[in-house]
């Protein structure tokens, strides 16, 4: 029997994984580099199980790759999947394909006691998806059934995060995940830094590139194809030029794979490059054809693999060292997965060369996942909460000095455990909605107040009844100033075509404080200070730091206008002050 000596950090994770499933049920997810021997972790968990598992994964080559890993040990498992022509789930221990489960349901019903899914990331939130069916089957003859999910990019266009808890003590979302907590994860660079991949060498293609920013992706991050055509027919000269390019820098290379757009520029790509030299995979591609296309490639007969969307994961070939990108993508996972393929060992391989000639512009190292990055000038900052002092890291903006200017972060990250081992998210909010009923503070994005369920009024609707009004002005506002008008304050509100608002506070009768604290000192230098203000002179010393609101309301008083409501957060149809 063979045996392995797990790496320190894949032994980690299997006792993670062991300490997460002896007191609790709720599943969780393991997360490991493109690399990082995730077959390894599988195979050692599935050796130790002393019940029934199921290892899933979405590819045959997974489903293979992961089988041929356990029976490295001189274990036996089943194999169903009809891609490999077998479907066997007698054994303890069974990899599977996800469709082939899910479509025959009813040779799963029996107990499982732990269900493992490799490229968990691509489990959706639709109920009716094929992972849902399998786990509820499953729970059907077990309902204490383990699912464990591991993956190199744990996030997913249109959700975000796929997992809601983490295990340094953060929240990574608010509402339901498929996954509860995150137990276990290695990041890139340590992978890199301790020589388990190839260092990536990420250059920017200063000789051509495409401009796919006026296409509109739709949810899961892709383009439409007859649309990604339309754009690339009246740029062939760009085509061709990035094609020499790619032959020219690959001189020095072992082995080229490129990921285009569509198969129609798959093609024309195919069509520039050294005809000797290179081959084209695409999901039409017949198996047995794709099978001995890809061998040529690994035992290097071939130099170029062009391929459309159908090699980025169970596709193993180290000798890889040149990764050239034509495709555009809004998926951060995608975009990994593609890097990853050329970051594997190979004898004589010191780095990978990756092009992107699509403009993607991700950092493979710190990913754009969660809240998406709101302009090109945002970079990440640490924020404090003034409730929990935990760290929160959000986006935000800051001066040469390194100063945080503003932030863009909406609640504070930080978990703590509560009796009985519940884990609850810290309920400070940087950037609020107020319930009008019991004045707790909601998400901006929220429609109905999380504590006492009262509808919250959309900001649109409020902004559509005023404009409405003939005694009414709305004014969308750039900025505010502050200051003394015979012993109170006076906030002006200045709209960007040169309109004002005001409003005065008496800051020496506490009603007054405490009005303007709720509005502006809860929301004090973006809310990371929250600040009650004693005097004028309090206010007048730090005016700079204060925010201003989006939209600010007023209505007609006799021969003046009286502020009624003031828009902060504000996302909705209305542009803003200063917005295109």
């Amino acid at each position: 029997m063979s045996q392995f000596t797990l790496r320190d950090y894949q032994q980690d994770a299997v006792t993670a994984t062991i300490r997460h499933f002896r007191k609790s049920d709720d599943a969780a997810v393991i997360v490991l580099p493109t690399g990082a021997g995730k077959s390894l972790v599988i195979a050692e968990l599935a050796r130790l199980a002393r019940r029934k598992i199921l290892i899933l994964a979405h590819v045959r080559e997974l489903v293979e790759q992961n089988h041929d890993k356990y029976r490295s040990y001189g274990l036996k498992a089943g194999i169903y999947s009809a891609g490999l022509k077998q479907k066997d789930s007698s054994h303890q221990v069974t990899f599977a394909s996800v469709q082939s489960v899910a479509r025959n349901l009813e040779d799963f019903a029996n107990q499982f006691s732990l269900v493992i899914v490799d490229e968990c990331h691509r489990i959706s939130d639709d109920e009716n998806s094929q992972y849902n069916q399998i786990f509820e089957q499953l729970k059907q003859h077990n309902p204490g059934l383990k699912i464990l999910g591991l993956t190199a990019t744990p996030y997913r266009m249109g959700m975000g995060w796929i997992y809601r808890y983490h295990y340094r003590g953060f929240s990574r979302a608010e509402q339901a995940r498929p996954f509860q907590h995150c137990i276990y994860e290695l990041p890139l660079q340590y992978m890199i830094k301790h020589q388990y991949l190839t260092p990536p060498k990420l250059v920017d293609a200063a000789i051509a590139q495409y401009d796919f920013s006026s296409l509109q992706a739709n949810r899961l991050g892709n383009y439409p194809e007859q649309e990604v055509n339309q754009l690339l027919a009246q740029h062939p000269r760009v085509t061709r030029a990035i094609c020499e390019q790619i032959e020219a820098l690959a001189e020095s290379r072992h082995g080229v794979m490129i990921f285009a757009a569509t198969v129609n520029h798959a093609r024309e790509i195919q069509g520039y490059l050294p005809a000797e030299e290179t081959t084209l995979i695409t999901g039409q591609t017949d198996n047995n054809e794709r099978d001995r296309l890809i061998q040529q490639f690994k035992q290097k007969q071939l130099k170029y693999l062009v391929n459309v969307a159908v090699l980025t994961t169970g596709f193993d070939a180290p000798h890889v060292d040149f990764i050239a990108i034509l495709r555009p993508t809004q998926s951060v996972s995608l975009y990994q997965q593609i890097v990853g393929r050329g970051l594997r060992l190979a004898e004589g391989k010191e780095d990978c060369l990756v092009m992107d000639y699509a403009g993607n512009g991700f950092n493979l190292f710190h990913p754009e996942v969660g809240q998406p990055k709101p302009d090109s000038g945002s970079v990440p900052v640490q924020v404090f909460c003034p409730v929990c002092e935990f760290a929160n890291v959000f986006w935000g903006k800051t001066d040469e000095e390194g100063n945080i200017l503003e932030h863009f972060g909406r609640r504070c990250q930080g978990v703590e455990e509560q009796d009985g081992g519940r884990l609850q998210q810290c309920d400070y909010r940087f950037r609020f909605k107020e319930c009008r009923y019991c004045n707790a503070e909601n998400d901006i994005a929220a429609r109905r107040c999380h504590s006492c369920g009262e509808a919250i009024i959309d900001p649109d609707d409020q902004l559509k009844a005023a404009l409405k009004l003939k005694d009414a002005m709305v004014i969308r506002c750039a900025g505010i100033s502050m200051s003394d008008n015979r012993g109170k304050l006076k906030i002006t509100y200045f709209d960007e075509q040169g309109e004002e608002l005001s409003e005065q506070f008496d800051m020496s009768k506490p009603n007054q404080r405490k009005v303007f604290d709720s509005i502006f000192g809860r929301r004090f230098a973006q809310g990371s200070q929250p600040v009650q203000f004693n005097s004028l002179a309090d206010v007048l010393s730090v005016a700079n730091l204060f925010s201003h609101p989006d939209f600010v309301i007023a209505r007609k008083s006799g021969q003046f206008w009286r502020v009624k409501e003031r828009l902060f957060d504000y996302q909705g149809n209305h542009r803003k002050a200063n917005q295109l």
